[in-house]
């Protein structure tokens, strides 16, 4: 297990080496039922990651990491709300995590479907109304509306680095440990078509 005296600058390296292994196709191989029975009595994740729940951008596999190495939340357009702050505050005041990761990731179906205004109804209207005002923000940076890759992954690349500011102005404990450099929060991008995770510093 990852050792619990890590910094924040620490546990971004970990992130950062094991995303440079997956690209490189030099992944490490460690035995899985090994780290079960390492991880029965306890956890130590290092970092927790907030991601989206695309099939393509699994955390544990594009950083090349095993059980008990990281929190991972994923919801469509890695999004914001109540469960997720608790979420990422139990990682950080109970486990001791160090670092809070939002990474989105280009053509993201959940940010596709908010720039072409698709017609929801229910619970998924929510989402897509939490990502809208992401929209208009790249298409005043960008000179307007678009439909294609480059817009929707400056509508991604918005969307985490607005979630990084929710998390610090919607949980006073989290803004307290980031202000006092006992965590850090940082937003990234992977790319599903290189493998390349492009971090926001």
């Amino acid at each position: 297990m990852i050792s619990d005296n890590l910094s924040p600058a620490e546990a971004l390296v970990l992130l950062k080496e094991g995303n440079q292994r997956f690209v490189q196709n030099q992944r490490l191989t460690p035995n899985l039922m090994d780290q079960v029975r390492e991880t029965a009595s306890g956890q130590n994740p290092f970092a927790a990651i907030l991601g989206c729940i695309d099939s393509r951008a699994v955390p544990e596999l594009i950083f090349d990491q095993g059980i008990g190495s990281l929190f991972t939340i994923r919801v469509a357009g890695n999004v914001i709300d109540e469960d997720v702050l608790a979420s990422l505050e139990y990682a950080c005041t109970v486990s001791g995590t160090r670092l809070i990761l939002v990474k989105g990731h280009t053509r993201c179906g959940a940010v596709q479907s908010a720039c072409q205004n698709v017609a929801v109804e229910g619970n998924l209207k929510q989402l897509m109304d939490k990502l809208k005002p992401c929209v208009d923000a790249a298409a005043q940076k960008m000179g307007g509306y678009a439909d294609g890759d480059d817009f929707r992954d400056e509508v991604s690349h918005i969307n985490v680095e607005q979630s990084v500011a929710q998390i610090l102005a919607g949980s006073p404990i989290l803004r307290k440990l980031s202000d006092r450099g006992e965590i850090a929060v940082v937003g990234a991008l992977y790319d599903v078509r290189t493998g390349k995770v492009s971090f926001f510093e």
